[in-house]
Order: structure tokens, then sequence, then C-alpha cells
């Protein structure tokens, strides 16, 4: 899993972006980017990007300045669990020209334009005009990433616009990110172990019920660094951001400790 803060908080913030990226990412604005489809990681670094001035674009670099980067990475994870779908711009270009040209793109942008390198943009489905834009700052060096230079040095504004065809024809895919669990959720799941609120019947098994916060917190973020030892515990936290271990911790503290009476009964 990548990334976990709640997508409600993310559609809230994308409110601002639809009026140029379209509703839930799709873009029908020529030159926009798709937003629908692209891997959180790289979409938080790409706002970034604009935020700090590494990307240049004055009305990007507005809107993004006023947002937290907490909630850019609810954006991206929002755009992230949309069904993805190409832009829907039109694209001028020979795609049967830009499929030959794409074999050399394969290796970064994957197959297709689908890309399973979360620091590597997908593709598919994406505004032609935008690739095509993209690929010439990185050949003037208005975008700075030198293998892209290396790769962009050689296409004219033809090659380009075939390349960005075929692209924005192919089908963009789901990215490789789950659905964010709620802490009522991540709580359901404790209590498989931990009993119902917290409230263990194993002797075996720690009870959570009106355990001290800062207690909690400390080691949930011992079995996900693996300072504490438990193979269950270690493959259930894994999945927790720090968000998550702070309303875990607070929900079990504010739950009601029960007496258990534990009877030993005699060996047969």
């Amino acid at each position: 899993m990548q990334s976990q803060r709640l997508p409600s908080s993310g559609k809230a913030a994308a409110a601002a972006c639809a009026g140029c990226h379209g509703d839930a990412g799709i873009s029908k604005m020529p030159g926009t980017p798709n937003l629908v489809g692209l891997d959180p990681k790289y979409l938080v670094a790409a706002m970034k990007g604009y935020k700090g001035g590494r990307r240049k674009n004055d009305v990007m670099k507005s809107v993004i300045s006023a947002v937290p980067d907490a909630d850019l990475s609810n954006i991206a994870l929002y755009y992230a669990l949309q069904k993805p779908a190409r832009a829907q711009t039109p694209a001028a270009g020979d795609q049967a020209v830009g499929k030959a040209a794409a074999s050399a793109c394969a290796g970064c942008h994957g197959d297709k334009g689908v890309s399973a390198n979360p620091a590597n943009p997908s593709l598919a489905g994406q505004d032609a005009q935008y690739i095509a834009a993209a690929l010439k700052a990185y050949k003037d060096g208005a975008r700075s990433d030198e293998t892209m230079k290396g790769l962009a040095a050689t296409l004219d504004e033809a090659a380009a616009k075939n390349l960005a065809a075929f692209y924005a024809n192919q089908q963009p895919q789901s990215t490789n990110v789950r659905k964010p669990l709620t802490t009522a959720e991540w709580a359901e799941r404790c209590d498989r172990c931990h009993g119902i609120n917290g409230n263990s019947t194993d002797p075996r098994l720690p009870a959570l019920a009106a355990q001290r916060v800062d207690y909690l917190e400390k080691v949930l973020h011992a079995y996900r660094t693996g300072e504490r030892k438990s193979p269950q515990m270690a493959a259930m936290s894994e999945g927790l951001t720090e968000a998550d271990v702070e309303n875990l911790a607070a929900y079990y503290a504010r739950q009601k400790a029960r007496a258990v009476v534990y009877v030993m009964l005699p060996a047969k």
C-alpha cells in the first residue's frame, strides 16, 4: 500500500483543481493533464515541484502554494482512486508512427504507457498536447531531468506529436493503491485478536482498552519498524500511516476496560 489518507478530505481539496483538470481528474481542456491514473507518489512530487518552483507554471504555483503538504497527499490519493479514463481532448499526430517511437519509453513508463514504477508517470490516456509540451520542456531545459532531456533532444515537433497521440489513445489502468481503511475498520481488525473494543479474553494477548495513548503509539511504531518482533503484528501494522497510529491509539485509550478473570484448570 502506498498511501492511506482518507480520500474524502482529498475530494474536498481537489475541488479547486476541477476547473482545469476536470471532474475526477479527467481533463477536457487541451494542454491540461489528466490526473486520474497517476501514482500518488508521482503526483505529490509533481505538485511539490510546482510549489517549490522546480516546475514552471505561474497558475499552478499560485494554486499549490496555499495547499498544505498533507492535503497534497490527500488530493493525490483521491485521484488515484478514481476510475481511470482517457483525457477527453483531441490528439493530433500519427499514432502508428508514435507507437514505434514509444519503444524507447517503455523501460520507464511501462508497456503502452502504464508505469510500474511510482516515480515515473503513466502516460496512457494522457492529454496529447500536455505530453508534447512536456517533451519540449525537457528538450529546452525548462524541465530538469537528464534522462528525459537526452531522450527528448532527438524529437522534433512532429515526432513529439506522434508520440503523444499514441499514448493519448492508450487505455489508462488503475493504480496499485488500495482504498484506505477508516479507524473503525482498523479497529475491527485489531478486535479479532485483542477482543471487542480492545478487551482481550486471551491471556496470551494484551488488552488495548484504556491503555495510555503514548504507550499504544510507541508500541505500534515499534512493530512497524521491527523493533518489536511479531509476524502477525508486523503484517498488520505495515499498512498503518502516522495518522492511523494516532487515531487507533486515541480510539483504544477511550474504550472502557473490563475486568477479566482467568481460571487456570489443572492439567489432565
